[in-house]
């Protein structure tokens, strides 16, 4: 190797070194970001509600009688801790239902995409006995349609459990409580002519509104519900019910 040569060397072998250098930390760079995306990409803790929202098939709508026919659960799908909430009145003309939904008001929303389900009251003069097309429109929209009762059962007292029917294997359940704290179905078996839902014990350390409301709880009792008509044993997540709750409407 002659004296002209050898800088050229030098520096050839020298700008390897940075360039392997460099390389190497590209590739842990590379690793740890892998890892990070591996993490984004799992259901996470939070999201935007935008993104959350954002996300929902809006043309994926149910429902289901409840409360006597007095009022509807209406079922959409998103984020399981961000459950749409009604906005203004419900207005009903010619058998049609126009229901407003708005997002709920949360900073952060779980990043699933899961059923929920909205209690919406109907106004006075509805006849559970006819069918009932449901139009939804706001933060999600979509179209259903209800069939009218074959009997309607008579108003319960003030505060009384009830379920109805959202599919051939989903049902709603109203209980009441803290609407915070939204109880969750920890198991369904089924007792002769009743299903039971145990609804699971919530942790010690969650917190809860201080309020009394309605809250609906979507259960699959398709596999136990059997043929026929059905009621509920609802137990345990400190829901205080002890009567069998009939479920409306049909499958």
């Amino acid at each position: 190797m002659d004296a002209e040569t050898a800088p050229e060397v030098r520096m050839s072998r020298h700008r390897l070194t940075l360039i392997g250098l460099l390389g190497a930390s590209l590739l842990a760079a590379g690793a740890l970001a892998g890892c990070a995306s591996g993490a984004a990409s799992a259901p996470s803790a939070t999201s935007s509600t935008q993104d959350a929202e954002a996300s929902a098939p809006g043309a994926d709508v149910a429902a289901a009688w409840v409360d006597a026919g007095r009022a509807i659960a209406v079922v959409t799908y998103g984020s399981s801790s961000c459950v749409p909430v009604v906005e203004g009145e419900s207005t009903v003309a010619n058998g049609v239902l126009t229901v407003t939904l708005a997002d709920a008001q949360r900073d952060a929303c779980t990043r699933d995409m899961a059923p929920r389900a909205t209690l919406v009251p109907l106004p006075a003069g509805v006849d559970a006995a006819q069918p009932l097309a449901v139009t939804v429109s706001g933060a999600v929209e979509g179209k259903t349609r209800l069939d009218g009762l074959a009997s309607v059962p008579a108003a319960p007292a003030d505060l009384t459990a009830s379920a109805g029917w959202v599919d051939r294997s989903m049902v709603a359940i109203v209980t009441y409580g803290s609407s915070g704290c939204v109880p969750t179905v920890e198991s369904v078996t089924s007792q002769g002519e009743t299903v039971e839902v145990q609804f699971a014990t919530p942790p010690a350390d969650q917190i809860c509104t201080m309020d009394f409301a309605p809250r609906v709880t979507l259960a699959d009792i398709g596999r136990e519900a059997g043929q026929g008509d059905v009621s509920l044993v609802l137990s345990g997540g400190g829901v205080q019910v002890t009567d069998p709750v009939p479920v409306l409407g049909t499958r």
